[in-house]
């Protein structure tokens, strides 16, 4: 099995294809439009983590700029009616944190807005992927509440940002979140709701 692959990108397509020059040998790799974009111009140096698909008609390469991606992937196709091109349809709309934040929402609505994922299949899948990536959101939210209710004198936006940050949300990412807050509520509610806003935010610019 190809676990990995280093060399030189020589070619890249619309469906998601790319071709990597390994000493020689060009090896076609399926990967998603967001990884697609991190690989750069043609002739740059690359490295892909990959998952091999063996059949009995074909062997398919599909690769990953990261662990994290390649991880995702995994648990994806270990849920029940989820291929390979499903697994990379989901991950081409949301990022590996975006899904694990859907799922530790049980937003299926997200979810349903990736091609081929209808409203059952998605309800189906939120309660698979929980248990596969082993999230509960309202921990994280504790804890988040926890760490912020120690700053004092800060306002729940304040908190909320602080929050986000945490999560690796930058600037833009906070200030679009926090426009469409309501005025009222606890720190849990509004980091709930701006993580919402968020993962249908990156939903609606993900490539396709």
């Amino acid at each position: 099995m190809i676990g990995s692959l280093r060399g030189t990108l020589i070619d890249r397509d619309l469906s998601g294809g790319v071709l990597v020059d390994v000493d020689g040998v060009g090896y076609e790799v399926q990967v998603t439009g967001p990884t697609s974009a991190t690989l750069g111009d043609l002739g740059t140096d690359v490295f892909l983590r990959v998952h091999t698909r063996v059949r009995e008609d074909a062997i398919t390469l599909f690769g990953f700029a990261s662990q994290e991606e390649r991880r995702c992937f995994d648990a994806l196709i270990g849920a029940h009616g989820v291929g390979p091109s499903l697994a990379m349809a989901l991950l081409t709309v949301h990022s590996p944190h975006g899904l694990r934040q859907i799922v530790a929402m049980e937003d299926t609505e997200a979810l349903s807005q990736v091609p081929g994922v209808g409203k059952k299949t998605a309800a189906r899948l939120m309660v698979e992927l929980k248990a596969k990536f082993d999230v509960t959101f309202d921990d994280e939210l504790v804890n988040i509440s926890s760490t912020v209710a120690t700053r004092s004198g800060s306002s729940e936006r304040d908190d909320v940002t602080s929050a986000l940050i945490g999560l690796g949300y930058a600037g833009d990412e906070i200030r679009t979140a926090l426009a469409v807050l309501p005025a009222d509520g606890s720190v849990e509610e509004l980091v709930r709701l701006a993580l919402r806003e968020l993962s249908r935010a990156d939903a609606v610019g993900a490539p396709r």
